[in-house]
């Protein structure tokens, strides 16, 4: 449940909302796209309020890519075309066509485009997602979770793509995420929240020792890495822990030589 919650996004801007489990973020990200309707309060873009609009108008204006979709029978090319529904008519237009080759390419899919979104990685799974929303053309960029049960090089593949849409096409992106250090790193304004409301908001310099234990109840470290600080989580004595009973270790026997 959401109590209070405002904030504004910009153009050119990327809003990362941080938080344990259970504090509202994916109700947050649905109450913005208009899939969930708050009891009171709005949300709007461009001074549109998003109650008020029918899905494809919603669309044209959010484009959000879930937590989780399942992979279809259907190929990478196609998967992101179904993007371009907000502004179809009854046949494709040429502009459809080349937007989808455009972005397939700039995300790297080229080689992709006709096989299976079934037969492909997760990473690339992904980026299809986020290529659909991209070809969607929407003022707003709506994720959640976007690096979630990706690989640390994905993970960051995945952001660049994002940063570099941002910048390319001055949208705003607002999205939840659980690395904060990934968070603090490509975003230009972070949302910590708690108990279904906004607990701390503002650059990534915000993020401090106290921040994070009163948001996540856990001691950590917070190292300044050229300019951007660095969250170190504060399991007691590092060297204890790695040395905790080495004599009670059992070798296993691999069979190398």
């Amino acid at each position: 449940m959401l109590d209070g919650v405002s904030f504004e996004g910009k153009d050119d801007h990327i809003v990362s909302i941080l938080g344990p489990n259970g504090v509202g973020k994916t109700t947050l990200l649905k109450c913005m796209c208009g899939i969930l309707r708050p009891d009171s309060g709005k949300v709007s873009v461009d001074d549109k309020l998003v109650k008020g609009l029918g899905r494809m108008e919603v669309a044209r204006l959010i484009s959000y890519v879930p937590q989780r979709s399942s992979a279809t029978r259907t190929t990478v090319f196609d998967s992101v075309l179904i993007g371009r529904r907000p502004h179809m008519s009854w046949t494709l237009s040429k502009k459809d066509m080349a937007v989808t080759r455009d972005v397939i390419k700039a995300v790297g899919l080229g080689d992709l485009a006709m096989r299976n979104v079934d037969e492909i990685s997760g990473g690339e799974f992904q980026k299809v997602q986020i290529a659909r929303a991209m070809v969607q053309e929407a003022k707003v960029l709506v994720l959640d979770e976007p690096t979630s049960s990706l690989d640390v090089a994905n993970q960051h593949m995945v952001m660049r793509l994002l940063v570099d849409n941002v910048r390319q096409r001055r949208i705003c992106t607002i999205m939840t995420m659980h690395d904060i250090n990934l968070a603090a790193y490509c975003s230009d304004e972070v949302l910590f929240m708690k108990g279904g409301r906004i607990f701390a908001r503002g650059p990534p310099s915000i993020i401090n020792a106290g921040l994070i234990r009163e948001v996540y109840g856990m001691e950590a470290k917070v190292i300044n890495h050229d300019g951007v600080p660095l969250v170190v989580p504060s399991l007691g004595d590092a060297h204890a822990l790695r040395h905790m009973d080495d004599r009670k270790a059992v070798p296993h026997d691999h069979g190398l030589k």
